[in-house]
């Protein structure tokens, strides 16, 4: 059989083939990703299948994380309120450590919590790193267990935690110190959730209308972001042995979510994971290789979605779903140590992806920067990637996933969604799209 030469681009990181099929290895993780002629018709979401009406009600309490429900998940660490003149821009202050009898005194447009079912739990830290509560968290236990109310929260929490784990325990039948070990991660855990106040927009009438992050508005979004920006510093500084805190957003159950409410997760870990050792590994050898494959490589093949002073935003290739990649293009490679307005700048794209792809995509939002302990230069930058397929046993058995959405294909759908909604102002003013970018090669200054 005659040898098939492959046509369009050469490179050993994405191939288009004859037939259409377009290869991908992706230049940072090694993942292998073909897209298939054929396979790449069925729409990106799916409404909710019957939906019923909603009630006034049942807009605050359909799950765990609604606002009447607010003593089913831990204490709160933080939240923000509606305040022109509070410390977080847009008009949000900054409430911690609440009692119980101040929960309900003002409305939470964002919460964070510990979450309750810890990737890396607080006894793992404990037994294998040494760690502690510090003077502040254990001050906090202290108080917020002296208080009556406080003490029914925390054991009402802590039953249903030990109900979930199949345990027979009661806290209202611990010792004292049990009680404190057994809340320690409510006051000095490492896996916090950021969640939203909407479970579903304003305006829904039926449990169809989720509010997802299209739904916040522009200021609600960076005040969303920003809040998890500063938790995730919060996060590093209270454990020394973190080597990286992950975030991320799971959106809609078949993406991982436990609920359909808007929330990001951050999880302190004592590795940098493997994909960030894969991608800081070589960008060590090559320090362009994030522009080179990034923006670059967008530029090259019109893949250019959106871009703004500070952070450009493209559909990429290489991940095991089709996936839009939002990167800041700041000197600065850790969010935290960003201007107010370079988060901002990354969090008006992030949002605007939101808007195009729509509330019935199931997706995960995953964040990256670089790690506190290492030297080498990783650009901060989110994933958004679109869960429209489900893995089977072709890609178990080749480790070679099947995406079937080209980049091609998925920029020409979100394009013209980002034009209606600039025009309809439901995204940030100064987003310039598609062709409008005119980005330079290199833009990315934190790679160089």
């Amino acid at each position: 059989m005659d040898d098939v030469t492959p046509s369009g681009n050469e490179d050993q990181y994405y191939r288009e083939l004859p037939d259409g099929t377009i290869k991908q290895t992706n230049p940072f993780s090694g993942v292998q990703v073909w897209t298939v002629p054929g396979r790449g018709a069925r729409p990106l979401g799916r409404p909710l299948a019957n939906p019923r009406p909603i009630g006034d009600a049942e807009r605050v309490s359909a799950c765990s994380f609604c606002a009447d429900r607010l003593l089913e998940t831990p204490p709160e660490k933080c939240r923000l309120v509606g305040d022109p003149f509070g410390d977080v821009r847009g008009g949000f202050r900054t409430l911690r450590h609440l009692p119980v009898e101040e929960l309900t005194a003002s409305t939470a447009e964002f919460r964070r919590v510990p979450n309750l079912f810890e990737i890396l739990t607080w006894q793992y830290w404990h037994d294998n790193h040494g760690i502690d509560l510090s003077d502040d968290a254990r001050s906090w236990q202290e108080s917020y267990l002296a208080d009556p109310q406080g003490m029914a929260h925390v054991c009402r929490v802590l039953d249903a935690k030990f109900a979930a784990q199949g345990l027979s325990l009661r806290a209202d039948r611990l010792s004292a110190d049990d009680l404190r070990r057994e809340s320690a991660p409510f006051f000095g855990g490492g896996h916090d959730v950021i969640i939203a106040r909407r479970h579903y927009a304003d305006d829904a009438a039926t449990t169809a209308g989720l509010a997802g992050s299209g739904q916040l508005s522009v200021v609600e979004h960076r005040a969303f972001m920003a809040m998890t920006v500063t938790a995730t510093a919060d996060l590093y500084r209270a454990n020394p042995q973190a080597r990286y805190v992950a975030v991320f957003q799971n959106w809609l159950r078949p993406a991982g979510a436990s609920f359909d409410h808007l929330h990001k997760q951050l999880v302190a870990i004592d590795e940098i994971g493997a994909s960030n050792e894969s991608a800081l590994e070589a960008a060590a050898d090559d320090p362009s290789l994030f522009n080179r494959w990034g923006p670059d490589f967008a530029i090259d093949h019109h893949l250019l979605l959106a871009a703004n002073d500070h952070a450009v935003a493209f559909v990429t290739f290489g991940h095991r779903y089709p996936a839009v990649e939002v990167w800041s293009t700041s000197g600065i490679d850790q969010p935290w140590r960003m201007d107010p307005e370079e988060v901002d700048a990354v969090s008006d794209l992030v949002h605007a992806v939101h808007v195009a792809v729509g509330v019935d995509v199931p997706s995960n939002e995953e964040w990256h920067h670089r790690p506190v302990q290492v030297k080498t230069p990783m650009p901060w930058h989110i994933v958004l990637k679109l869960r429209v397929s489900n893995p089977a046993g072709f890609e178990g058995g080749t480790k070679i996933y099947i995406n079937t959405i080209s980049p091609a294909s998925l920029c020409a759908r979100l394009l013209p969604r980002l034009i209606d909604a600039r025009r309809e102002h439901r995204i940030a003013e100064g987003i310039r799209l598609g062709d409008e970018c005119d980005l330079p090669r290199g833009v990315l200054r934190a790679a160089h």
